[in-house]
């Protein structure tokens, strides 16, 4: 029991942050489709908007959490511009039951209840909003918090909710200008620097800077805000990789010295990555209420990012494979453990490379929406227009370099470590950039890549809140609408070798060295750095292309049609003493599917191997729901909510992409690619919520989910696929058989789910409840345990975690997050814990492709403190801050199965920043 407790304490890890700086929810944001809408009273009434501080913000949680009749988390800004976090993904991944996975060391995407953030959807101001990444899951870092007023993330389903994921809806809110009772001016600026670069590293350093201006005119009729972030962000990175997958030696000789038995990784890389992210945001919102019968609201949002990087890495092949250089790979002093895992040893016979790569990467989102709202006698009219449009263009480049005269072949000491990095010591000097040259080594000289991702969404709304005779003394209203959205996405990714230009091998000249750059973290020593972009332009020839029979299936296109109409009757009454509040409802979806793509065609003739390729589908789905929220005496509130939920299929798997070929020997076709037939993700949801409230200043609850996935969405192979369409024109070669029409095709199809469940606790406490003398003291607590019994094998990520059953991506089966605070007199401070446990992850490969890997749990610790002056002050309106993130330094670190058998270890330092906000 005592471990028990112990568990809960250091498990009430999730909402802290979030509940921290909660406090606004759905019903005090712009009503989202279908969602109620507010009374003709309080339509013209100001919320009063003041600065708050941490307790402030969380008293607002409690109240928000009690009057809500759904599930909801919510976050706020403690005034317009001071949100903590960088990106609005740090201050979801605070709220309790979500997670996020770092990229780049950076909070990116999110996952709700267990599920991978393809179950869960992103709104801005209650719209669908696109993505630059190849899926529909938003990457959160493109949003910057300070043009945000808060996030309301949806837990149990609402009939009136358009657009909402199976796992939970996010609704990033901005700000509406007409509930300010007065003009305001907001300013902050941020100065950070990153613990792994030095003084002198122009790439150590950042630094942030916003302003918003919001005010009202022609007698509170109509309200403007402008919001403008700035951030220049340090990338730094130190890693060691090993190769995948970790194979199995059958014999003594695969692997020269190393014991047949042994579970072997054939390379091993380290590298040193810096760069930065520039992101630029602006925000706008026009609005216009000339009487309580019509409210019209103009949103413009705007984001564009730069992040630009180089990385200087250090290979070695511990395959064999060295050019056929002689003599060839041998280990020495080979040690294996008790899991039979190659630990370390001497390989010599290597010819290790140095590496440059760079990657430039551009994004921009735009986002447009104008709504109204009309009163019609006793009915509310609201219509909605959205457009958003978000763009991705990328270069990635590699150039290689080897110790010349060729071969120079090498000894390396190898040692493979679990809880740090992997060592691998060189004999040889890399130090020298005279002594590298750019030359055509065991992987080329080169490589580069361009993809390009555009993603367009258009979609109108329009509803109505009708009110009902009082004989329906249950329901206090009855919402219907429909919403009609338009959705096409595209992916391009022309790729191809760098060459030699025609002066053949050469040592990059000293105008493009960069210094050198310190591995010894890896046992390495010092390489060279140079400008890679300008190496490939002045010595290499990059021409990508897309027409080659590989390269043919990435170039897809994604269309989706999807009409929802709802009606949602609204719930305010009371059972005998137990007041009832909540909505039962439902929404029928009519989806239509498509794609374009293109498949290459060995049989065809030369010229004409590229065909294209187009298949699509329709289906309905009725999506009924309800939420109730029973409100009993001393404080206590029991929600019960019932749904059938579903969430499209990724948008890569709906690709019509397909890699095809034919077996010359048996004459049997295969294939593999995406699957634009697939049907969505379908679950039946319960959640119940119990709270205790102890008036605005604390409360404690425990809420269960349990979620039945009748289908789930596998890769897998299946045979007896009809290829005749593509082997109708084959002529077998001399001794060949005829080519058969069916054979097996790798896509991704509907298959058995199974079931997901979670127990979430949370507990606000301010401690002066406890004792009085420490007033100002509290701790925000939740901790939040998962389980599912759905198993997937995917042979598409056999590489990363085997060819066996694995579970859910995303998927931790702990997840805490602890904050403690102190605020008095204008000093506020807090430190925050957020800890998940292991899970598999989903990163981008080489091939620029999902692939699954095992991720080691994650314990983040970042710490705030601030001073704000008080009226009276000259000061009045300043605030002071100084803040840490990952101040432990948390590595992210993934493995091949088992522990012992590492994949990557990875530390990106931690951040020191300090700032000021000045509001008047």
């Amino acid at each position: 029991m005592l471990q028990h407790k112990r568990n809960l304490l250091s498990a009430a890890l999730a909402s802290a942050i979030a509940l921290t700086a909660t406090g606004v929810h759905a019903q005090t944001a712009t009503p989202a489709a279908g969602t109620q809408a507010p009374t003709e009273q309080n339509a013209t009434e100001l919320e009063t908007v003041t600065v708050t501080g941490i307790r402030a913000g969380i008293e607002s949680a409690i109240s928000t959490k009690r009057e809500s009749t759904s599930i909801v988390e919510a976050i706020s800004a403690e005034d317009i511009g001071k949100l903590p976090d960088v990106s609005i993904a740090e201050s979801i991944a605070r709220l309790p039951g979500v997670t996020a996975q770092r990229v780049g060391g950076r909070a990116q995407v999110i996952s709700v209840r267990g599920l991978s953030p393809d179950f869960a959807t992103t709104l801005l101001n209650g719209r669908e909003v696109v993505s630059t990444g190849d899926n529909r899951s938003v990457e959160f870092d493109q949003y910057p918090s300070e043009l945000m007023s808060g996030v309301t993330l949806y837990k149990t389903p609402d009939a009136g909710l358009i657009g909402q994921g199976l796992s939970g809806t996010i609704d990033m809110q901005t700000v509406r200008p007409l509930s300010y009772d007065e003009p305001v001016v907001a300013f902050s600026g941020r100065y950070q620097r990153n613990s792994l670069g030095s003084a002198a590293e122009i790439d150590a350093h950042g630094n942030r800077f916003n302003a918003a201006f919001i005010t009202q005119f022609a007698d509170n009729t109509v309200g403007l805000s402008v919001g403008y972030s700035h951030s220049d962000t340090p990338i730094q990175e130190n890693q060691v990789g090993l190769y995948e997958p970790w194979r199995f030696l059958e014999e003594d000789s695969w692997r020269p010295g190393v014991p047949g038995g042994t579970y072997y990784s054939d390379g091993i890389k380290a590298l040193r990555r810096t760069g930065n992210l520039e992101r630029d945001g602006v925000m706008a919102t026009l609005q216009y209420r000339p009487s309580n019968n019509w409210t019209s609201i103009l949103d413009v949002f705007h984001s564009e990012a730069t992040q630009i990087t180089t990385a200087n890495q250090f290979e070695v092949n511990l395959g064999g494979y060295n050019g056929n250089y002689q003599p060839g790979l041998s280990i020495t002093g080979a040690q294996v453990n008790g899991n039979h895992s190659f630990t370390g040893g001497v390989a010599s016979g290597v010819y290790p490379l140095v590496r440059g790569m760079y990657n430039k990467r551009l994004d921009k989102i735009d986002a447009f929406g104008w709504s109204n709202e009309f009163n019609a006698g006793t009915a509310r009219i609201y219509t909605d227009l959205s457009y958003s449009k978000a763009k991705r263009d990328e270069l990635s480049l590699e150039n290689n370099t080897q110790l010349t005269p060729m071969p120079q072949l090498d000894t390396v000491t190898l040692s493979y470590r679990q809880n740090g990095f992997s060592q691998l010591s060189p004999g040889m000097d890399y130090s020298n950039p005279n002594a590298l040259f750019l030359t055509n080594t065991i992987y080329g000289s080169g490589y580069g890549k361009v993809p390009q991702v555009e993603d367009e969404l258009k979609s109108v709304k329009i509803g109505a809140t009708l009110q009902l005779p009082e004989s329906w003394s249950w329901f206090s209203g009855l919402d219907v609408g429909v919403n009609y959205a338009d959705r096409q996405k595209s992916k391009i990714q022309p790729e191809g070798n760098i060459l030699l230009g025609p002066q053949g091998d050469t040592a990059i000249a000293s105008d493009l060295q960069r210094g050198l750059v310190n591995l010894n973290f890896a046992g390495v020593g010092y390489i060279p750095a140079w400008n890679v972009e300008d190496a490939v332009s002045r010595y290499m020839i990059f021409a990508p292309v897309t027409n080659l029979d590989y390269l043919v299936p990435k170039t897809w296109r994604v269309d989706e049609d999807i009409t929802t109409a709802f009606a949602r009757f609204n719930i305010d009454t009371e059972w005998g003493s137990v007041g009832v509040r909540g909505n039962v409802g439902v929404q029928f979806m009519r989806t239509e599917q498509s794609s374009n793509s293109f498949y290459w065609d060995d049989i065809a003739p030369a010229g004409e191997q590229v065909k294209p390729i187009e298949e699509g589908k329709s289906y309905n789905d009725v999506l009924p729901s309800m939420n109730l929220a029973f409100q009993f005496a001393d404080d206590q509130t029991v929600r019960v909510a019932l749904a059938k939920q579903v969430a499209r299929p990724r948008v890569d798997q709906l690709r019509s992409s397909l890699d095809f070929g034919i077996d010359t020997s048996t004459g049997i076709p295969g294939a593999s690619g995406g699957n634009p037939l697939l049907d969505p993700w379908e679950a039946y949801a319960f959640d119940l919520s119990y709270e205790k409230y102890f008036g605005n200043k604390a409360y404690v609850a425990a809420a269960v989910f349990y979620k039945d996935l009748r289908t789930y969405i596998f890769t897998q192979t299946r045979d007896g696929y009809d290829f005749s369409s593509y082997v109708a024109s084959y002529v077998p070669g001399p001794n060949q058989p005829e080519a058969q029409t069916t054979g097996n095709f790798t896509a991704p199809y509907n298959g058995r789910g199974g079931k997901l469940k979670g127990l979430e606790l949370t507990a606000s406490l301010p401690l002066d409840l406890l004792w009085q003398p420490l007033e100002g003291f509290g701790i925000v607590a939740t901790a939040s345990f998962n389980d599912s019994d759905i198993t997937i094998v995917d042979p598409d990520s056999a590489n990363s975690v085997g060819d066996g059953p694995i579970s859910l991506p995303g998927l931790s089966d702990e997840v805490y997050n602890l904050t403690a605070y102190y605020e008095r007199s204008g000093f506020e401070a807090r430190i925050s814990q957020r800890k998940r446990s292991d899970f598999i992850g989903e990163i981008g490969n080489f091939d620029g492709n999902r692939t699954l890997r095992y991720v080691v749990g994650e314990d983040q610790v970042d710490a705030q403190l601030g001073y704000t002056f008080g009226a009276g002050s000259s000061l009045d309106g300043l605030s002071l801050l100084l803040q840490v993130t990952n101040m432990t330094n948390s590595p992210y670190k993934t493995y091949a199965g088992s522990k012992d058998r590492p994949l990557e270890y990875i530390e990106w330092g931690r951040t020191y920043l300090v700032g000021f906000n000045y509001r008047f």
